[in-house]
């Protein structure tokens, strides 16, 4: 039987050793490429053995946010501390994976938060169950990475596993679109400069997947990872915030030295409850969370109680939000707020808000 990790291990130990510029950018591409089909191939063997790659979580709330870490880097502690003691907290156990979910109150939004077993090195190839805790993301919008201030070297281990699990942080989906034909090669339009993925290697990397007819659109700049990505098409992006916790137990000349070499969003004592409020906050911007206050014809706008959205969210997302029938039903909308040229401006479903807008929707 084929070992699929010793032929992993072989090629990553080389990719290791290489410096991707210009230069190496089709031999580098090549490898990645036959790294990916071999994982692909490896996870077509655990299901077929019957083993399980995950659970997901159901969501609740408006925007879920997932704890991510090392064991005893303060996960628990901190979610308590987030979501204090008036909050829904129950533990669901989900055969071997665990999640705990508290709700943090912030701004009238209600995020939840899902603190998970740590993980360890090795996590995305199933050590120590990584496999169904590092799977639990996708069901997540954002990850909050805790790292102990004792051990900053958790920090690249962490991200390199939610790597190597098809999630990809704090980057954008690349642009890219891929159109398999039945002949005339690969072509290669673009509307950006590539340096670091030339036709060549954007060809003989579609033939390790079998394409050998496309038509390939790049809007975007990438790389020969990012390429993959888009041919394989499963990856995950979400955003993350990283916060070095236990910053109690450093000096503070080490703490700086610290925060120069892992560059953290944000240092808190979950402990002694130092920048929590900060935390709250930046969850909020992080997840892109607005306001929007809704309005009935006739009536005085309810200004108290918003509803929470997610920026860029449409006239249609608030309707289907509402109900889903809203949009069924929908004849037109007024907005008065950042979004509107001028106060109860009539705008129809593809209309994008902005954070404290007011609309009224009218109905037929």
């Amino acid at each position: 039987m084929v070992d699929y990790n010793e032929r992993i291990a072989e090629m990553e130990k080389e990719l290791s050793t290489m410096q991707y510029n210009k230069r190496t950018q089709h031999h580098y591409g090549l490898l990645r490429a036959r790294i990916a089909q071999l994982k692909e191939k490896q996870e077509k063997r655990s299901k077929s053995a019957g083993k399980s790659e995950g659970y997901e979580v159901k969501r609740s709330g408006d925007a879920t946010v997932i704890l991510l870490g090392f064991p005893s880097t303060g996960k628990s502690t901190l979610l308590n501390a987030l979501t204090d003691a008036n909050s829904e907290i129950g533990a669901y156990a989900f055969t071997t994976l665990t999640v705990v979910p508290g709700v943090l109150k912030h701004k009238h939004a209600r995020i939840q938060l899902l603190d998970v077993p740590g993980i360890v090195q090795g996590a995305a190839s199933g050590r120590g169950r990584g496999k169904e805790v590092l799977a639990s993301m996708r069901s997540a919008d954002m990850a909050l990475i805790v790292v102990d201030a004792t051990r900053p070297g958790d920090l690249p281990v962490i991200r390199r596993e939610v790597y190597d699990t098809r999630i990809r942080l704090d980057q954008e989906q690349p642009d890219v679109r891929i159109r398999k034909t039945i002949k005339n090669g690969v072509r290669v339009g673009r509307t950006v400069a590539t340096p670091l993925l030339d036709n060549k290697t954007i060809t003989d990397i579609l033939k390790e997947f079998r394409i050998n007819n496309a038509e390939i659109t790049i809007r975007t700049p990438i790389d020969a990872d990012q390429f993959i990505d888009c041919i394989e098409g499963n990856r995950k992006y979400m955003s993350s915030i990283t916060v070095l916790n236990k910053i109690d137990l450093l000096d503070a000349r080490t703490l700086a030295k610290v925060k120069r070499e892992i560059k953290p969003d944000i240092c808190i004592s979950a402990k002694n409850d130092k920048n929590l409020s900060k935390v709250k906050e930046l969850i909020f911007q992080r997840l892109k969370l607005i306001r929007i206050y809704l309005k009935e014809p006739g009536k005085e706008a309810d200004m108290k109680i918003p509803l929470i959205m997610f920026r860029n969210c449409t006239i249609r997302d608030v309707s289907n939000k509402l109900h889903r029938d809203f949009e069924k039903k929908f004849k037109f909308a007024r907005v008065w707020g950042p979004s509107a040229k001028f106060d109860g401006q009539r705008l129809m479903l593809g209309h994008r808000l902005k954070d404290e807008d007011v609309l009224e929707i009218h109905q037929r």
